[in-house]
């Protein structure tokens, strides 16, 4: 028997999963790791802990699978985005990492913006943003304020390039990470030369990894060192991953023009594959075989979202969710008279407006708890579905949704979704994307499927399907046009 070691390196912790080459999930171990918060916006992780949580959950699967290390064929894994680590010859963190939601690159963003670059092309057709959660504002950042640190790294890269490097030795990015977050364009030249040099960072172009490796793709085997820790042999195969969402497409199953991945949690992202590329203001990319060869994605995006949720429940003592969804579910589109914006933590597309804020209208003395429980699931709706406007405004349609996540256990706002946006929603038998997709990569590496869409069509097993109401998806095309215009109209009050 063959069996796959994946991992899932979040933001709270790392989970480890056995899977056999039909996709079945043997077993499945987390080790939290802390995350120091600071002034200004920091968040930052000790890179040491990565590996070792990487060990103790790989070791744990392994046991709890009942299999031996022998038989364990191929690694892959994905991991958080826009992690970023300065690692000294022997792979050490010379500083903490400033993880994804670390923003104190501000300053460093608006700079890599207002060089004008081609290279930003992908950021809303050249007008923006550049977020401060990016590979090249954090470069900046730590060049600026602490130059010996950028100066003694021999390596600045991510998370998922730190453990490749701790398992194989060698130094190798992920296509996906850096054509999503790092300007580089694998159809127009790669590296982002002109921006950097721009920038007055020509030295970073040597710290970045030497390689840039496709997912999909056998990076090397495992050191001695790797071997020992994990208690596998050294032939095991490292496969490349990449970003948690992005191999997440693999795991729904997202791989054809016209599909759509929605992936839910505390934010929502929405990622199109398509055949051609295309760049407008209100959607990122199109990013050029970040995860299927020959293929783009478009990306959208919303800042808050579950965490809306998790914020009523805060603000009333916490949720029944059963009976708020009965209850919820009673009502009719709208819920009697609700529209929320859900811009709680500002807007990320269509708008790219950082400065926007929440709001509720139509409030009125009978509205109770569970009213505002739906509105919120609606809102936060109406803004995918302003996101694929802005996608087809740009060229591209989706035909159907798939779904994963914690908002897909939720079949109340499936079905929102599915009647706000008129597409039916698939949501797959495993809601562990990132993870299946890791498998699906690792047992192509391990030369089990001839390409990843094979091993998607033999690991990806399918779920429920929800089907839009007609009558519902009318109501909610009138509630919408209140939903769009209430963004100007807040605009102006706040600006005021």
């Amino acid at each position: 028997m063959s069996y796959f070691l994946t991992a899932d390196g979040g933001t709270e912790s790392l989970r480890a999963r056995i899977y056999d080459v039909k996709g079945t999930c043997l077993a499945s171990h987390a080790v939290a790791y802390e995350t120091a918060f600071s002034a200004g916006a920091r968040a930052e992780q000790n890179p040491a802990d990565w590996w070792a949580n990487f060990v103790a959950a790989s070791r744990a699967a392994i046991s709890e699978a009942g299999i031996s290390g022998d038989e364990v064929e191929a690694i892959a894994y994905a991991t958080t985005s826009c992690s970023v680590v300065a690692l000294d010859e022997n792979g050490d963190a010379l500083r903490p990492a400033l993880i994804w939601m670390d923003v104190r690159a501000t300053e460093e963003a608006e700079a890599v913006l207002a060089t004008g670059d081609a290279a930003l092309t992908l950021n809303g057709a050249g007008t923006g943003p550049v977020s401060p959660e990016w590979m090249l504002p954090k470069a900046l950042w730590l060049k600026r304020n602490e130059p010996e640190i950028f100066d003694r790294a021999h390596r600045i890269c991510e998370y998922q390039d730190f453990l490749t490097y701790k398992l194989t030795g060698d130094w190798a990015a992920s296509v996906d990470n850096v054509g999503l977050r790092w300007h580089y364009r694998n159809d127009a030249g790669g590296w982002p030369e002109s921006l950097v040099r721009a920038l007055g960072l020509d030295a970073l172009l040597e710290k970045w990894p030497p390689r840039v490796v496709a997912p999909g793709e056998v990076v090397g085997t495992l050191t001695s060192a790797a071997a020992e820790a994990l208690g596998l042999p050294k032939s095991v195969k490292v496969v490349q991953g990449g970003a948690d969402a992005l191999i997440g497409m693999i795991g729904l199953g997202v791989s054809k023009p016209g599909q759509l991945a929605l992936i839910t949690g505390s934010s929502h992202l929405q990622f199109g594959v398509t055949e051609a590329p295309l760049s407008a203001p209100g959607v990122w990319g199109a990013y050029a075989d970040i995860v299927y060869p020959g293929r783009y994605v478009v990306e959208g995006g919303q800042t808050s979202t579950g965490s809306i949720i998790n914020w009523l429940g805060r603000l009333t003592g916490g949720h029944d969710f059963e009976a708020l969804n009965a209850a919820a579910a009673a009502l009719p589109p709208g819920s009697e008279g609700l529209i929320v914006q859900d811009h709680f933590q500002g807007n990320r597309t269509p708008y790219t407006d950082a400065h926007s804020r929440g709001a509720i209208l139509g409030l009125t003395l009978a509205h109770e708890k569970h009213h505002l429980f739906r509105a919120i699931m609606e809102g936060i709706s109406f803004g995918t579905k302003a996101i694929l406007n802005a996608f087809a405004d740009a060229g591209y349609t989706a035909t159907e949704m798939t779904a994963g996540g914690g908002a897909s256990a939720s079949d109340l706002w499936m079905q929102i979704h599915a009647d706000t946006s008129g597409l039916p929603i698939r949501i797959p038998a495993s809601p562990d994307a990132p993870s299946t997709g890791s498998a699906v990569l690792a047992a192509h590496g391990a030369g089990h499927y001839a390409s990843i869409d094979e091993g998607i069509e033999g690991m990806v097993h399918p779920g429920r399907l929800v089907e839009p109401d007609p009558a519902n998806v009318a109501a909610y095309e009138a509630l919408f046009r209140k939903y769009v215009a209430l963004y100007p109209a807040a605009k102006d009050v706040l600006a005021r």
